[in-house]
């Protein structure tokens, strides 16, 4: 049975970390993708955190994946900002490969930031945010169907 965002929110730690433990890293996506911070995962607050953020501060990324980068989409009007650089490399959780989003030569608002994601199903990538190493959150991308 294929992974939902809906059940990502209501994951604890815990099985959030298996699960990017488990996935590969996946192509390195293309295109626009819907955001969904997971925050307080597994709680009752974690749906309208996530709903809150969308609205008012991220609510996805921009991917070029023939050059290499991205763009966050942010702000109520989806403004494309904050740039990172996008590659394959080893994850800070555990090793393995992943797909890095690096912002510590492309952005001075981040430049502290890295993102590591892996496709856990198909057009669906989890992801987890470090400050500098401190693990901050988890997030999930999710990209439209190809037509």
């Amino acid at each position: 049975m294929a992974i939902t965002t809906a059940d990502l929110l209501k994951m604890s730690q815990v099985q959030l970390d298996d699960v990017f433990k488990a996935a590969k890293p996946g192509p390195i996506p293309n295109g626009e993708a819907h955001g969904l911070a997971v925050i307080a995962p597994g709680t009752v607050f974690s749906e309208q955190i996530a709903k809150a953020i969308n609205i008012f501060a991220w609510k996805g990324k921009v991917f070029d994946a023939k050059y290499g980068f991205l763009r966050n989409e942010i702000l109520p009007l989806g403004v494309k900002a904050i740039v990172a650089k996008v590659y394959k490399g080893k994850s800070w959780l555990d090793g393995k490969e992943c797909i890095v989003l690096d912002y510590s030569e492309t952005s001075t608002v981040a430049q502290w930031v890295r993102d590591e994601i892996r496709m856990i199903g198909p057009g669906l990538y989890l992801g987890k945010v470090y400050w500098k190493k401190k693990r901050l959150i988890d997030f999930a991308l999710e990209f439209p169907p190809k037509a």
